[in-house]
């Protein structure tokens, strides 16, 4: 071989072949699953003469191999070796799994839908956005909270598209004048993939937006939240508390889930029995018993609440508290010796007070319940490679004066480079406004006392999710003009 002609390509066996017969080929390293076949051990001696080295695996981390060797990151494959998804039917067991690798000749169609998914889910998108308009089809993908263009053609058949996801979430195809609501359980690899699907009627046809959940994405652990060391104690002092409602606040996709996942997991010891009531069920957390809601079928949160009660819990988690009914039932659980969890849409801390109010709890109610409330936003984190400082403007420095922080000599704004995709951000860190109701915060919700009164006696300025905001910025983790977009000012 001249010097100038490309090294082989390392050997490969078709990603249906290597996990149905329970083998890989990794470098010059065979590696076997516990149900390998003798099939696919030969196969592999002769597509890969040159093994020297073998590696037994239990199935967990075959498939964690799997998913690593075929994921491939940024790299695409083709053909029969591309790594595609595995669609689980959730109908009726007369509907065989489908490995979707094993149909090569797939329609067209198939195979847009399927890499419009691949691509959402390793690039690690919150939502997939597929919209019909006037000009053809666009897709686009939420990334760190920003929508990204995917793809945008004229020559793709939009209605096939669209009923290709529906038929996959189990939807109505023939109506199209109505909102529907699904899910797709798919596999990449080793990782079991959520979606949610939901399909809203448009001008040029049905919009489908989903919703993607990595359920075996495992939790993040507190320190790499976000999360300060006095906040951390917080959180294990408000886990360990025998009764209570403790509330996490904040918009849709600002981590509320996230984190009181991660109280449940403080909470979990053996001697606690802990029930969550869930609408999806996001992660899977072993030891705990997990409940999913169906409001078509009369399992609301509520109800689901009140069964839950009769199951002697310790713990209940509630995905959330929307309606006066859920709020009234979950106050009644907090007395009778249960700790709650629940979301809340509020503003802030203090703002999730006034939120149970509005929806009809009286004051002494939510004093004698509420332990703890934590309200949380996700900043954009600069992109350390092209992150650049630059010496504060007046009316930047007048954010920092106006909120006591001292005046920083630079600030850090995004510039935008190849490792960033232009972006000038990389990730997202959360911030974190937590308050932990004592006795003079207690006595003002007693009273009565308005929001405003409520903050004054709960959160010194630095606490406040703009004083947390302000600091990361002089950390220069961020940028002044992304916690002013994403907090706003509030002082």
């Amino acid at each position: 071989m001249s010097l100038d002609q490309p090294a082989p390509a390392p050997a490969r066996l078709p990603f249906a072949f290597a996990r149905d017969q329970q083998v890989a080929l990794d470098g010059d390293m065979l590696v076997a699953g516990p149900g390998a076949t003798m099939l696919g051990l030969r196969e592999s001696q002769r597509r890969a003469p040159h093994l020297t080295r073998v590696r037994q695996e239990d199935q967990a981390s075959f498939e964690l191999t799997l998913a690593r060797l075929y994921q491939g990151g940024t790299e695409t494959h083709s053909g029969e070796d591309a790594l595609s998804f595995d669609l689980e039917d959730s109908a009726p067991a007369t509907r065989a799994e489908r490995d979707l690798l094993d149909e090569a000749a797939d329609a067209p169609v198939i195979q847009l839908v399927n890499q419009l998914l691949r691509r959402a889910v390793l690039a690690g998108a919150s939502d997939l956005h597929v919209e019909p308009y006037e000009g053809g089809l666009r897709a686009r993908m939420r990334v760190d909270g920003f929508l990204q263009p995917v793809l945008d053609r004229a020559d793709v058949p939009v209605k096939r598209i669209v009923s290709r996801l529906k038929v996959m979430a189990g939807l109505d195809i023939a109506e199209t004048r109505l909102p529907q609501d699904g899910r797709i359980p798919l596999r990449l690899g080793g990782r079991l993939i959520d979606t949610r699907v939901s399909s809203l009627p448009g001008n040029y046809g049905e919009r489908v937006v989903l919703r993607i959940l990595d359920r075996q994405s495992g939790l993040v652990p507190l320190d790499r939240l976000g999360l300060s060391p006095a906040q951390i104690a917080l959180l294990e002092r408000l886990s360990a508390l025998p009764n209570g409602i403790i509330l996490a606040t904040g918009p849709t996709g600002s981590g509320k889930t996230t984190t009181l996942y991660s109280l449940l997991k403080l909470a979990n010891r053996d001697e606690r029995n802990i029930v969550t009531v869930e609408d999806p069920v996001e992660y899977d957390l072993p030891g705990i018993s997990q409940s999913q809601i169906n409001a078509e079928i009369g399992m609301t949160f509520a109800t689901g609440l009140r069964a839950t009660l009769r199951q002697d819990p310790d713990v209940i988690l509630v995905g959330e508290i929307r309606d006066g009914e859920t709020a009234g039932v979950a106050a009644q659980a907090a007395l009778t010796g249960h700790l709650v969890f629940s979301s809340l849409h509020a503003n802030g801390s203090v703002g999730a007070v006034v939120r149970l109010r509005d929806l009809g709890l009286d004051n002494f109610l939510i004093a004698a319940t509420l332990r703890g409330v934590i309200a949380q936003r996700l900043l954009r984190r600069l992109c350390p490679k092209c992150r650049h400082p630059h010496a504060p403007t007046p009316s930047e420095a007048a954010h920092f004066s106006r909120n006591g922080q001292p005046v920083l000599a630079a600030v850090h704004d995004a510039q935008g480079c190849a490792a960033c995709n232009g972006s000038g951000y990389a990730g997202r860190v959360g911030i974190f406004e937590m308050i932990e109701v004592g006795e003079a915060l207690r006595d003002g919700i007693d009273r009565g006392l308005p929001e405003s009164e409520l903050k004054r006696l709960a959160l010194s300025t630095e606490e406040t999710l703009l004083g947390q905001g302000l600091a990361r910025v002089a950390a220069g983790e961020t940028s002044l003009a992304e916690v002013l977009r994403v907090v706003g000012d509030l002082a």
